[in-house]
């Protein structure tokens, strides 16, 4: 084995050379501890972070209305009704309160005293650290009596606190503009972006009004307004999370549970539906924690043992042997559980997980008490939930005896015995190498004859594809259609998941620019997104795009994948050309496969991201679920878009 060579480092290492960063240079310097990232997550957390702090002034009783509006040059402003950032002088800084608020970090009315009972900015960071990453940012306060102006660059104040008018109202507005210094991919917000996150704080935040204006004039947006309130709070969130899954509800009515301990609250909403997954989404201080925490595992954990209680007490299950699990109870169940406490403990800035223990003893207790009284008080409902998780274990038992048949078709002993239909590749360097899924024994053949063999792999698939959408996972693992490809990547599927055992670094979908072709890349991703999302999420998974034309003249030619294109190159060859269509992958030689689809040099692939896996997942519920309302609706919608049919 050779050793690593270090290297020792010169130069004196002294009091010299530790750096001191003054103000709000630590933010310019390292704003990804901050804010997350650069990108495009880090600029839209500017707007939270503003509209968080509208939101603590929600919390605490003093504002039912708060407006975002985007405007021209990626400048955004945040109006709030609250009672106005403080303007009076701080006594400790001796400079004006608002000052001290967008200037130094950790400064805020949320580590004591009676400013906030309960806050989503706990760390008091989220204006300085706003200002500190932006070119320029405005705040004007309004305190009943007076409107109050200042402006800071780049975090410095340059304009000192000064009355600008007298006013009988009262509140925040905040104006900034992202530094593109920073934020060097975009200082671009997108409007739906902040549509999720500003309509899921007005169901967390029942009766307080939030305003979405578009005002950009080169925005496909532009003049656009959404108007959030929701009276029923997060009694409507599960009621509109059922809307977008596309089920039918089990319960009646959303079932509503709350209780409250030492200034801790807790409230849940939830109902369980005809899906196969479920959907539980989890807040602290109206903070999504898509982490989850000591609240949302209470939640988890509590409602399965409520479940084999009630279903043990009155006989539904008869032994213990057979008590249902954690996945059983869940399937199907969509829920949202939101917590506010003084002193929220969040793992980071962005505050992704909840570490408090007090507040998962309070769920506890809430869901163990409140739903066990539900289920008593409603038998008839009871009975329908039970049922449902008795037939998700029945699924998950034959999962696991349809996976153990997989295995044993595959091989026994520790050697997998690939797929009969999967031509692999000579080289065993998962990080080289490309699995190429194929429609069709034809395309299958081309693509076996043209392909580079040292690391491309191809896959023929044949006939009709499972519908995942519309199937449990035993169903999956039986499917004879499915199986080459689970066994091929060898990463197992669903909660037996394993991506280091991934066989290929790009898995490519190959399928003809027609209808049918579409149809088989759908239930592909529909595939890889239900049972193998961490693909998708770490960039494996690619989409071919083979041309559609190829224009030649003389030994001239160019491969369109446009009308558009085709028409350009048919003038740029002077016309008199052969305008070839391909009609099919398998209709192309070994040949024109490997030069259009194949060669790392010249061939267009796209690939799939989760970038919005929230809009993917409503999209795969319409077009491939039981529901056919909403997907006629989606294709007489979308029908005029339609170009290029092969019928």
């Amino acid at each position: 084995m050779s050793e690593e060579k270090i290297t020792q480092v010169t130069g004196k290492y002294d009091e010299n050379s530790i750096q001191v960063l003054e103000g709000l240079e630590a933010v310019r310097k390292r704003p990804g501890m901050y804010i997350g990232s650069t990108g495009e997550r880090g600029l839209h957390h500017l707007v939270y972070e503003i509209v968080d702090n509208s939101i603590d002034e929600a919390l605490a009783g003093y504002c039912d209305k708060i407006v975002v509006e985007l405007l021209d040059d990626g400048i955004v402003k945040v109006t709030d009704n609250g009672r106005g950032i403080p303007v009076g002088i701080h006594p400790q800084k001796g400079i004006p309160t608002v000052s001290v608020v967008f200037t130094i970090l950790h400064a805020g009315g949320k580590f004591g005293g009676n400013g906030y009972k309960v806050s989503g900015g706990l760390h008091g960071v989220g204006a300085s650290v706003v200002n500190a990453l932006s070119s320029w940012l405005e705040v004007e306060v309004k305190d009943g009596k007076h409107i109050y102006t200042q402006r800071y660059e780049k975090g410095n104040i340059v304009e000192d606190l000064k009355i600008a008018g007298d006013t009988k109202e009262s509140g925040t507005t905040v104006i900034f503009k992202p530094d593109p210094t920073i934020f060097t991919d975009t200082t671009t917000f997108d409007y739906d972006t902040l549509v999720l996150r500003l309509r899921e704080q007005a169901f967390l935040n029942a009766g307080v009004r939030i305003v979405l204006k578009d005002s950009r004039e080169d925005s496909d947006n532009y003049e656009k307004e959404e108007d959030f309130c929701f009276e029923g709070g997060i009694k409507s969130y599960v009621e509109f999370l059922l809307e977008k899954v596309k089920k039918e509800p089990l319960n009646e009515n959303v079932i509503y549970l709350s209780g409250s301990k030492n200034n801790e609250t807790a409230e849940i909403a939830l109902l369980w539906s005809t899906a196969y997954d479920n959907k539980i989404m989890s807040f602290a201080n109206t903070l999504h924690t898509i982490d989850g925490g000591t609240h949302e595992t209470a939640f988890k954990q509590t409602i399965t043992r409520v479940l084999n209680k009630y279903a043990h007490d009155f006989n539904k299950i008869k032994d213990s042997a057979d008590n249902l699990k954690g996945d059983d109870v869940l399937e199907g169940l969509i829920a949202v559980v939101s917590v506010k406490l003084p002193d929220a403990q969040f793992e980071s800035q962005t505050k992704a997980k909840l570490g408090n223990t007090s507040i998962g003893q309070l769920v506890r207790e809430i869901v163990n008490d409140q739903l066990y009284h539900f289920f008593e008080e409603n038998p008839a409902e009871a009975k329908i939930v039970i049922e449902k998780a008795i037939a998700a274990s029945n699924a998950r038992e034959a999962a696991q005896k349809a996976r153990d048949a997989s295995r044993n078709k595959a091989g026994i002993s520790g050697k997998t015995r690939m797929p009969e239909k999967l031509k692999d590749c000579i080289s065993n360097d998962a990080t080289k190498t490309e699995l190429f899924i194929v429609e069709g024994d034809s395309a299958g053949g081309s693509a076996v004859e043209g392909r580079n063999s040292t690391y491309q792999a191809i896959l023929p698939l044949w006939g009709k594809m499972l519908n995942v959408e519309k199937a449990r996972e035993d169903k999956v693992y039986g499917n004879d259609k499915l199986t080459p490809v689970v066994i091929a990547l060898g990463t197992g599927i669903g909660e037996h998941f394993d991506i280091e055992k991934l066989r290929y670094d790009k898995i490519v979908i190959m399928a003809d620019a027609d209808v049918d072709g579409s149809h088989i890349r759908t239930l592909l991703l529909t595939f890889f997104f239900r049972y193998m999302p961490e693909l998708i999420e770490t960039g494996h998974i690619y989409l071919a795009q083979p041309p559609l034309f190829r224009v030649a003249k003389g030994k001239k030619y160019y491969d369109a994948f446009t009308e558009e294109e085709r028409d350009k190159y048919i003038e740029e060859l002077g016309g008199n050309v052969d305008v070839q269509r391909y009609k099919g992958l398998g209709e192309m030689d070994h040949d024109q496969l490997w030069e259009t689809t194949l060669d790392p040099e010249h061939r267009t692939m796209l690939k799939v991201t989760m970038a919005d896996a929230a809009l993917a997942d409503e999209v795969f519920t319409m077009l491939m679920g039981e529901e056919v309302e909403p997907r006629r609706k989606f294709i007489e919608e979308n029908a005029v878009f339609a170009t290029d049919l092969d019928i």
